[in-house]
Protein backbone atom coordinates (compact mmCIF):
# COMPACT_ATOMS: atom_id res chain seq x y z
CA UNK A 1 0.00 0.00 0.00
CA UNK A 2 1.45 3.26 -1.31
CA UNK A 3 1.77 6.03 1.76
CA UNK A 4 -0.56 9.29 1.35
CA UNK A 5 1.53 11.94 -0.50
CA UNK A 6 2.93 13.75 2.61
CA UNK A 7 3.65 11.35 4.46
CA UNK A 8 5.62 9.47 2.24
CA UNK A 9 7.40 12.81 0.63
CA UNK A 10 8.56 13.63 4.61
CA UNK A 11 9.85 10.04 5.47
CA UNK A 12 11.09 8.22 2.19
CA UNK A 13 13.79 10.60 1.28
CA UNK A 14 14.92 10.74 4.95
CA UNK A 15 14.78 6.72 4.87
CA UNK A 16 17.28 6.71 1.38
CA UNK A 17 19.90 8.70 3.75
CA UNK A 18 18.96 12.32 2.21
CA UNK A 19 19.04 16.08 4.12
CA UNK A 20 15.88 16.52 3.13
CA UNK A 21 13.76 17.61 6.10
CA UNK A 22 15.95 16.26 8.61
CA UNK A 23 17.29 18.76 11.29
CA UNK A 24 16.35 22.11 9.26
CA UNK A 25 14.34 23.94 9.78
CA UNK A 26 11.27 25.44 8.00
CA UNK A 27 11.63 28.04 5.45
CA UNK A 28 10.77 31.29 6.41
CA UNK A 29 7.21 32.51 4.94
CA UNK A 30 5.85 35.94 3.49
CA UNK A 31 8.67 37.06 2.09
CA UNK A 32 7.80 39.39 -0.64
CA UNK A 33 9.90 41.44 -3.20
CA UNK A 34 10.41 44.92 -2.12
CA UNK A 35 9.98 45.64 -6.15
CA UNK A 36 6.79 45.22 -5.37
CA UNK A 37 3.86 43.20 -7.66
CA UNK A 38 5.18 42.14 -11.31
CA UNK A 39 3.57 40.70 -14.50
CA UNK A 40 4.53 36.85 -14.44
CA UNK A 41 3.63 34.23 -16.75
CA UNK A 42 0.34 33.24 -14.89
CA UNK A 43 -1.14 36.69 -15.25
CA UNK A 44 0.51 37.99 -18.72
CA UNK A 45 -1.75 40.03 -21.38
CA UNK A 46 -0.74 39.51 -24.71
CA UNK A 47 1.08 35.83 -26.13
CA UNK A 48 4.60 35.94 -25.90
CA UNK A 49 7.39 35.21 -28.88
CA UNK A 50 9.84 33.25 -26.34
CA UNK A 51 13.15 31.80 -27.40
CA UNK A 52 15.44 29.36 -25.56
CA UNK A 53 19.04 30.35 -24.94
CA UNK A 54 19.60 27.42 -22.48
CA UNK A 55 23.24 27.78 -21.09
CA UNK A 56 24.60 28.96 -24.39
CA UNK A 57 23.84 32.42 -23.72
CA UNK A 58 26.93 32.12 -20.85
CA UNK A 59 29.13 29.02 -21.98
CA UNK A 60 29.65 30.61 -25.44
CA UNK A 61 30.42 33.93 -24.38
CA UNK A 62 33.49 34.33 -25.09
CA UNK A 63 36.01 35.92 -27.52
CA UNK A 64 34.77 34.26 -30.87
CA UNK A 65 31.98 32.74 -29.56
CA UNK A 66 28.64 33.53 -30.78
CA UNK A 67 27.30 34.79 -27.75
CA UNK A 68 30.62 37.31 -27.22
CA UNK A 69 28.59 40.44 -27.66
CA UNK A 70 25.45 39.93 -25.60
CA UNK A 71 24.03 43.42 -26.49
CA UNK A 72 24.25 42.74 -30.52
CA UNK A 73 22.53 39.51 -29.81
CA UNK A 74 20.34 40.38 -27.89
CA UNK A 75 19.11 43.45 -30.28
CA UNK A 76 18.95 40.91 -33.04
CA UNK A 77 16.87 39.11 -30.92
CA UNK A 78 14.63 42.15 -30.26
CA UNK A 79 15.07 42.87 -34.08
CA UNK A 80 13.21 39.30 -34.94
CA UNK A 81 10.53 40.28 -32.76
CA UNK A 82 10.82 38.03 -29.72
CA UNK A 83 10.27 39.32 -26.37
CA UNK A 84 10.65 36.69 -24.04
CA UNK A 85 13.44 34.04 -23.08
CA UNK A 86 13.90 30.84 -21.29
CA UNK A 87 17.27 30.68 -20.06
CA UNK A 88 19.67 28.49 -17.59
CA UNK A 89 20.43 30.31 -14.74
CA UNK A 90 23.13 27.82 -13.25
CA UNK A 91 21.53 27.75 -9.60
CA UNK A 92 23.75 24.86 -9.08
CA UNK A 93 26.81 27.11 -10.09
CA UNK A 94 25.14 30.33 -8.90
CA UNK A 95 24.60 29.12 -5.20
CA UNK A 96 27.13 27.99 -2.73
CA UNK A 97 28.74 24.95 -3.06
CA UNK A 98 28.47 22.09 -0.10
CA UNK A 99 31.79 23.91 1.26
CA UNK A 100 29.62 27.13 2.05
CA UNK A 101 31.50 28.89 -0.75
CA UNK A 102 30.49 30.98 -3.44
CA UNK A 103 32.40 30.40 -6.41
CA UNK A 104 33.06 33.35 -8.49
CA UNK A 105 34.48 31.45 -11.91
CA UNK A 106 34.49 28.11 -13.16
CA UNK A 107 35.88 26.33 -16.03
CA UNK A 108 33.95 24.01 -18.42
CA UNK A 109 36.10 21.47 -20.40
CA UNK A 110 35.12 20.17 -23.63
CA UNK A 111 37.18 16.40 -23.83
CA UNK A 112 34.67 15.49 -26.57
CA UNK A 113 35.09 17.05 -30.41
CA UNK A 114 31.99 16.48 -31.66
CA UNK A 115 30.33 19.79 -32.41
CA UNK A 116 28.04 20.92 -29.74
CA UNK A 117 24.77 22.06 -30.49
CA UNK A 118 24.25 24.38 -27.48
CA UNK A 119 26.35 24.57 -24.59
CA UNK A 120 30.32 25.16 -24.65
CA UNK A 121 31.83 24.29 -28.41
CA UNK A 122 35.29 24.63 -26.93
CA UNK A 123 37.09 24.64 -23.37
CA UNK A 124 35.82 27.64 -21.63
CA UNK A 125 35.56 29.41 -18.52
CA UNK A 126 32.65 31.20 -16.80
CA UNK A 127 31.27 33.54 -14.56
CA UNK A 128 27.96 32.45 -13.18
CA UNK A 129 27.29 35.21 -10.63
CA UNK A 130 28.55 38.32 -12.27
CA UNK A 131 27.15 37.62 -15.92
CA UNK A 132 23.21 36.87 -14.61
CA UNK A 133 22.75 39.65 -13.39
CA UNK A 134 24.57 41.54 -16.33
CA UNK A 135 22.72 39.09 -18.64
CA UNK A 136 19.26 40.25 -16.95
CA UNK A 137 19.63 43.31 -16.74
CA UNK A 138 20.57 43.70 -20.66
CA UNK A 139 17.08 42.13 -21.13
CA UNK A 140 15.44 44.33 -18.38
CA UNK A 141 16.77 47.70 -20.84
CA UNK A 142 15.52 46.08 -23.74
CA UNK A 143 11.93 44.90 -22.54
CA UNK A 144 12.27 40.94 -22.70
CA UNK A 145 11.04 39.24 -19.86
CA UNK A 146 13.16 35.84 -18.81
CA UNK A 147 12.31 32.47 -17.49
CA UNK A 148 14.35 30.90 -15.24
CA UNK A 149 15.14 27.43 -15.94
CA UNK A 150 17.80 24.65 -15.49
CA UNK A 151 19.09 21.95 -17.36
CA UNK A 152 21.73 20.98 -13.91
CA UNK A 153 24.13 19.82 -15.85
CA UNK A 154 27.74 19.01 -14.43
CA UNK A 155 29.64 21.23 -17.41
CA UNK A 156 32.61 19.83 -16.38
CA UNK A 157 32.09 20.85 -12.67
CA UNK A 158 30.72 18.38 -10.13
CA UNK A 159 27.87 20.86 -8.15
CA UNK A 160 25.19 19.33 -9.78
CA UNK A 161 26.06 16.16 -7.50
CA UNK A 162 26.77 18.12 -4.72
CA UNK A 163 22.82 19.15 -4.27
CA UNK A 164 21.80 16.09 -2.05
CA UNK A 165 18.19 16.19 -1.66
CA UNK A 166 14.81 18.27 -1.42
CA UNK A 167 16.82 21.05 1.22
CA UNK A 168 19.84 21.51 -0.72
CA UNK A 169 17.72 21.69 -4.27
CA UNK A 170 15.43 24.30 -2.50
CA UNK A 171 18.60 26.16 -0.88
CA UNK A 172 20.58 26.26 -4.21
CA UNK A 173 17.31 28.32 -5.80
CA UNK A 174 16.74 30.43 -3.42
CA UNK A 175 20.02 31.97 -3.14
CA UNK A 176 19.75 32.30 -6.83
CA UNK A 177 16.61 34.22 -6.50
CA UNK A 178 18.01 36.06 -3.43
CA UNK A 179 21.21 37.16 -5.69
CA UNK A 180 19.03 38.33 -8.57
CA UNK A 181 16.35 40.13 -6.14
CA UNK A 182 19.35 42.40 -4.35
CA UNK A 183 20.36 43.49 -7.59
CA UNK A 184 16.64 44.73 -8.41
CA UNK A 185 16.16 42.30 -11.23
CA UNK A 186 12.95 40.57 -9.83
CA UNK A 187 10.35 41.98 -11.63
CA UNK A 188 11.80 40.92 -15.54
CA UNK A 189 11.46 37.84 -14.15
CA UNK A 190 8.13 35.64 -16.05
CA UNK A 191 8.67 32.17 -14.57
CA UNK A 192 10.76 29.84 -12.34
CA UNK A 193 10.82 26.46 -14.33
CA UNK A 194 12.43 24.15 -11.44
CA UNK A 195 13.78 21.37 -13.69
CA UNK A 196 14.25 21.12 -17.31
CA UNK A 197 11.75 18.28 -18.65
CA UNK A 198 11.19 16.93 -15.85
CA UNK A 199 11.39 14.23 -14.66
CA UNK A 200 13.77 12.83 -17.03
CA UNK A 201 16.21 15.04 -19.14
CA UNK A 202 17.97 17.09 -16.57
CA UNK A 203 21.44 16.62 -14.81
CA UNK A 204 20.00 16.14 -10.97
CA UNK A 205 21.73 12.69 -10.28
CA UNK A 206 20.22 12.89 -6.54
CA UNK A 207 17.23 12.62 -8.09
CA UNK A 208 17.73 10.07 -10.58
CA UNK A 209 19.64 8.14 -7.96
CA UNK A 210 16.58 8.38 -5.69
CA UNK A 211 14.10 7.49 -8.40
CA UNK A 212 16.82 4.12 -9.12
CA UNK A 213 16.42 2.94 -5.61
CA UNK A 214 13.07 2.47 -5.37
CA UNK A 215 13.11 -0.08 -7.94
CA UNK A 216 12.66 -3.56 -7.39
CA UNK A 217 15.34 -5.62 -7.06
CA UNK A 218 15.85 -8.65 -9.43
CA UNK A 219 13.76 -11.39 -7.60
CA UNK A 220 15.19 -15.17 -7.81
CA UNK A 221 13.23 -17.98 -9.72
CA UNK A 222 10.69 -19.94 -7.64
CA UNK A 223 11.41 -23.55 -6.66
CA UNK A 224 9.28 -24.31 -9.45
CA UNK A 225 11.64 -22.38 -12.03
CA UNK A 226 8.90 -19.42 -12.33
CA UNK A 227 9.48 -15.82 -12.13
CA UNK A 228 8.65 -14.07 -8.74
CA UNK A 229 6.44 -11.24 -9.72
CA UNK A 230 6.64 -7.85 -7.32
CA UNK A 231 3.95 -6.62 -5.48
CA UNK A 232 1.86 -4.03 -7.80
CA UNK A 233 3.13 -1.36 -5.29
CA UNK A 234 6.99 -1.89 -6.82
CA UNK A 235 6.12 -3.31 -10.44
CA UNK A 236 6.20 -0.66 -13.32
CA UNK A 237 2.69 -1.08 -14.95
CA UNK A 238 2.79 -2.29 -18.68
CA UNK A 239 4.95 0.96 -20.64
CA UNK A 240 5.98 2.67 -17.74
CA UNK A 241 9.05 3.79 -16.22
CA UNK A 242 8.41 4.04 -13.14
CA UNK A 243 6.60 1.82 -10.11
CA UNK A 244 3.78 3.31 -8.61
CA UNK A 245 6.13 4.18 -5.71
CA UNK A 246 8.40 6.32 -7.94
CA UNK A 247 5.96 8.09 -9.44
CA UNK A 248 4.46 9.06 -6.17
CA UNK A 249 7.88 10.65 -4.95
CA UNK A 250 8.78 12.47 -8.11
CA UNK A 251 5.45 14.16 -7.78
CA UNK A 252 5.62 15.33 -4.50
CA UNK A 253 9.17 15.84 -4.63
CA UNK A 254 8.47 18.83 -7.43
CA UNK A 255 5.11 19.70 -5.34
CA UNK A 256 6.89 20.05 -1.66
CA UNK A 257 9.57 22.50 -3.71
CA UNK A 258 7.23 24.28 -5.27
CA UNK A 259 5.50 24.73 -2.14
CA UNK A 260 8.70 26.10 -0.17
CA UNK A 261 9.31 28.14 -2.53
CA UNK A 262 6.61 30.17 -2.96
CA UNK A 263 6.44 30.41 0.76
CA UNK A 264 9.46 32.71 0.16
CA UNK A 265 8.70 34.33 -3.22
CA UNK A 266 5.08 34.35 -3.52
CA UNK A 267 4.95 36.76 -6.24
CA UNK A 268 7.04 34.65 -8.35
CA UNK A 269 5.35 31.67 -10.30
CA UNK A 270 6.97 27.93 -10.32
CA UNK A 271 6.48 25.02 -12.36
CA UNK A 272 8.68 22.59 -14.46
CA UNK A 273 8.95 21.90 -17.70
CA UNK A 274 7.43 18.59 -19.38
CA UNK A 275 8.43 16.66 -22.33
CA UNK A 276 6.95 13.61 -24.34
CA UNK A 277 7.86 10.71 -22.73
CA UNK A 278 6.02 7.52 -23.48
CA UNK A 279 6.69 5.70 -20.12
CA UNK A 280 6.33 9.23 -18.43
CA UNK A 281 3.68 10.67 -19.62
CA UNK A 282 3.32 14.16 -19.25
CA UNK A 283 -0.45 14.50 -18.94
CA UNK A 284 -0.31 12.78 -15.33
CA UNK A 285 1.75 14.85 -13.57
CA UNK A 286 0.59 16.61 -11.00
CA UNK A 287 -0.11 20.24 -12.05
CA UNK A 288 -1.74 21.57 -8.89
CA UNK A 289 0.89 23.59 -7.93
CA UNK A 290 1.72 24.59 -11.52
CA UNK A 291 1.64 28.35 -12.67
CA UNK A 292 2.07 26.90 -16.08
CA UNK A 293 1.73 24.30 -18.64
CA UNK A 294 5.01 24.22 -20.75
CA UNK A 295 4.94 20.46 -22.29
CA UNK A 296 7.51 20.37 -25.22
CA UNK A 297 6.31 18.53 -28.69
CA UNK A 298 7.82 18.01 -31.87
CA UNK A 299 6.89 16.65 -35.12
CA UNK A 300 9.87 13.59 -35.16
CA UNK A 301 7.54 12.41 -31.80
CA UNK A 302 5.15 11.35 -34.33
CA UNK A 303 5.75 7.63 -34.38
CA UNK A 304 5.51 6.30 -37.98
CA UNK A 305 7.26 9.45 -39.17
CA UNK A 306 10.29 9.23 -36.48
CA UNK A 307 10.19 5.46 -37.05
CA UNK A 308 10.30 4.82 -40.70
CA UNK A 309 12.43 7.71 -41.69
CA UNK A 310 15.35 6.83 -39.80
CA UNK A 311 15.26 10.48 -37.71
CA UNK A 312 16.29 9.03 -34.47
CA UNK A 313 18.71 6.69 -35.80
CA UNK A 314 20.19 8.78 -37.88
CA UNK A 315 20.34 12.49 -37.25
CA UNK A 316 19.24 12.97 -33.52
CA UNK A 317 21.97 10.58 -31.89
CA UNK A 318 24.52 13.13 -33.74
CA UNK A 319 26.88 10.15 -33.87
CA UNK A 320 28.48 10.93 -37.40
CA UNK A 321 26.80 12.60 -40.62
CA UNK A 322 27.19 9.55 -42.66
CA UNK A 323 23.54 9.14 -42.80
CA UNK A 324 22.10 12.42 -42.78
CA UNK A 325 21.37 12.73 -46.55
CA UNK A 326 19.38 9.63 -47.12
CA UNK A 327 17.67 10.11 -43.66
CA UNK A 328 16.62 14.16 -44.98
CA UNK A 329 15.65 13.10 -48.44
CA UNK A 330 13.13 10.21 -46.32
CA UNK A 331 12.08 12.55 -43.77
CA UNK A 332 10.64 15.13 -46.75
CA UNK A 333 9.55 12.36 -48.55
CA UNK A 334 7.39 11.13 -45.88
CA UNK A 335 6.11 14.84 -44.62
CA UNK A 336 4.45 15.63 -48.28
CA UNK A 337 3.26 12.77 -48.48
CA UNK A 338 1.53 12.34 -44.95
CA UNK A 339 1.42 16.39 -44.15
CA UNK A 340 -2.42 16.33 -43.41
CA UNK A 341 -1.83 13.67 -41.38
CA UNK A 342 1.19 14.96 -39.51
CA UNK A 343 -0.88 18.33 -38.82
CA UNK A 344 -3.81 16.81 -38.17
CA UNK A 345 -1.81 14.55 -35.22
CA UNK A 346 0.23 18.04 -33.74
CA UNK A 347 -3.22 19.54 -33.56
CA UNK A 348 -4.73 17.26 -31.96
CA UNK A 349 -1.18 16.83 -29.51
CA UNK A 350 -1.35 20.78 -28.97
CA UNK A 351 -4.96 20.52 -28.30
CA UNK A 352 -4.25 18.41 -25.19
CA UNK A 353 -1.82 20.30 -23.47
CA UNK A 354 -4.16 23.65 -23.92
CA UNK A 355 -7.05 21.80 -22.12
CA UNK A 356 -5.38 20.56 -18.92
CA UNK A 357 -4.08 23.62 -18.78
CA UNK A 358 -7.31 25.12 -19.09
CA UNK A 359 -9.14 22.58 -16.41
CA UNK A 360 -6.27 23.58 -14.14
CA UNK A 361 -6.87 27.67 -14.99
CA UNK A 362 -3.26 28.13 -16.02
CA UNK A 363 -1.44 29.49 -19.16
CA UNK A 364 -0.13 27.08 -21.76
CA UNK A 365 2.76 27.68 -24.04
CA UNK A 366 6.12 25.85 -25.39
CA UNK A 367 9.53 26.81 -24.93
CA UNK A 368 10.83 24.24 -27.52
CA UNK A 369 9.39 22.46 -31.08
CA UNK A 370 8.25 21.94 -33.44
CA UNK A 371 10.17 19.88 -36.46
CA UNK A 372 13.50 18.03 -35.28
CA UNK A 373 14.76 17.88 -31.77
CA UNK A 374 18.50 18.07 -33.08
CA UNK A 375 19.91 19.88 -35.96
CA UNK A 376 22.13 21.86 -37.38
CA UNK A 377 24.06 23.60 -40.10
CA UNK A 378 25.19 21.25 -42.35
CA UNK A 379 26.29 20.69 -46.01
CA UNK A 380 23.44 17.94 -46.40
CA UNK A 381 20.80 19.37 -44.30
CA UNK A 382 19.25 22.76 -44.69
CA UNK A 383 16.15 24.28 -42.75
CA UNK A 384 13.55 24.62 -45.14
CA UNK A 385 11.29 21.65 -42.93
CA UNK A 386 12.01 23.26 -39.56
CA UNK A 387 10.90 26.27 -40.33
CA UNK A 388 7.74 24.82 -42.45
CA UNK A 389 7.00 23.02 -39.02
CA UNK A 390 7.43 26.34 -37.15
CA UNK A 391 5.02 28.30 -39.43
CA UNK A 392 2.51 25.48 -38.76
CA UNK A 393 2.33 24.82 -35.58
CA UNK A 394 2.61 28.72 -34.74
CA UNK A 395 -0.03 28.68 -36.27
CA UNK A 396 -1.94 25.86 -34.17
CA UNK A 397 -0.72 27.04 -31.09
CA UNK A 398 -2.16 30.41 -31.41
CA UNK A 399 -5.37 28.87 -32.46
CA UNK A 400 -5.25 26.83 -29.22
CA UNK A 401 -4.62 30.19 -27.18
CA UNK A 402 -0.96 29.47 -26.45
CA UNK A 403 0.31 31.88 -23.79
CA UNK A 404 4.02 31.83 -24.29
CA UNK A 405 4.82 30.18 -27.92
CA UNK A 406 8.35 29.46 -29.43
CA UNK A 407 9.40 29.34 -33.27
CA UNK A 408 11.60 26.26 -33.26
CA UNK A 409 14.29 25.25 -30.23
CA UNK A 410 17.12 26.73 -32.66
CA UNK A 411 16.39 30.31 -32.01
CA UNK A 412 20.05 30.86 -31.28
CA UNK A 413 22.68 32.74 -33.36
CA UNK A 414 24.75 29.60 -33.15
CA UNK A 415 22.51 27.87 -35.60
CA UNK A 416 23.55 30.92 -38.13
CA UNK A 417 21.61 29.86 -41.39
CA UNK A 418 18.40 29.92 -39.57
CA UNK A 419 19.10 32.95 -36.95
CA UNK A 420 20.07 35.36 -40.15
CA UNK A 421 16.20 34.30 -42.00
CA UNK A 422 14.95 37.34 -40.28
CA UNK A 423 12.00 37.85 -42.34
CA UNK A 424 11.26 33.93 -41.27
CA UNK A 425 11.45 35.40 -37.64
CA UNK A 426 9.54 38.63 -38.30
CA UNK A 427 6.51 36.60 -39.96
CA UNK A 428 6.44 33.90 -36.92
CA UNK A 429 6.55 36.55 -34.20
CA UNK A 430 4.04 38.81 -35.30
CA UNK A 431 1.72 35.94 -35.50
CA UNK A 432 2.59 34.87 -32.25
CA UNK A 433 2.41 38.79 -30.87
CA UNK A 434 -1.09 39.18 -32.48
CA UNK A 435 -2.65 36.29 -30.37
Amino acid sequence: MIMKRRTFIQTGMMALGTSAFHGQPSPPTGHRSREGRKESISDIRSPLAIAMWDFSWLLRHHRLGEFENWDRVLDELAERGYNALRIDCFPHLVAAGKSGRRAAEFFHPKTGWEPALWGNQFSVYSRPRESLIVFLTKCRERGIRVGLATWFLAHGTDRNREVQGLTDFVRVWDETLDLIEKNGLLNGILYVDLLNEYPLWHGFEWLKTTLEAMAPAAAPPKADGKANIPDENQASPKGKKYNPQQEEFYKDFLNEAVRQLRAKWPDLDFFASLTVDAQVPWEEMDLRNFAALDAHIWFVYHEPFGSSTGYFSNIHKMENDLGFEKTYKSMKTYWQLHKREMIEWMDQEISKRAELARRHGIPCGNTEGWGPICWMDHPLLDWEWTKEAGEVCVDLAAKHGYRFICTSNFTHPQFESLWNDVRWHKKLTTIIRRG
